[in-house]
């Protein structure tokens, strides 16, 4: 496999996994806001709780980022997806505070109504 393709392999893998996160998100949050909850609230708080301990073990940068770069990727970040750099450049202060807001957010409504 060549360099130009194992990149290209590693971009869809990293843009699958950041569309996943994202979404990930968003479910958390209508599960906040909404109060809908069931095995998809689990199953996004535990993907976002995941890729939170691999992104802080890894010195807050993607693990995928450099294996990116070791296949010759342009510029690091995440970037390294096939997604437009407006929508990803700033991921870490969009989907940060967006976390942090359904976390709160889900433990205040939990705390309130008493989710069981």
């Amino acid at each position: 496999m060549t360099p130009a393709h194992a990149l290209s392999w590693v971009r869809g893998i990293h843009t699958t996994i950041y569309l996943l996160m994202a979404s990930a998100v968003f479910a958390m949050l209508y599960g906040a806001i909404s109060g809908a909850h069931g095995p998809w609230l689990w199953l996004a708080i535990s993907l976002v709780a995941l890729e939170a301990t691999v992104f802080g073990a890894s010195g807050l940068r993607c693990p995928l980022t450099a294996v990116a770069a070791h296949y010759g990727a342009a510029r690091a970040g995440v970037a390294d997806t096939f997604l437009p750099e407006r929508f990803t450049r700033h991921t870490l202060h969009v989907f940060g505070p967006l976390t942090a807001l359904a976390v709160f957010l889900l433990v205040a409504r939990g705390w309130w109504v008493g989710w069981s």
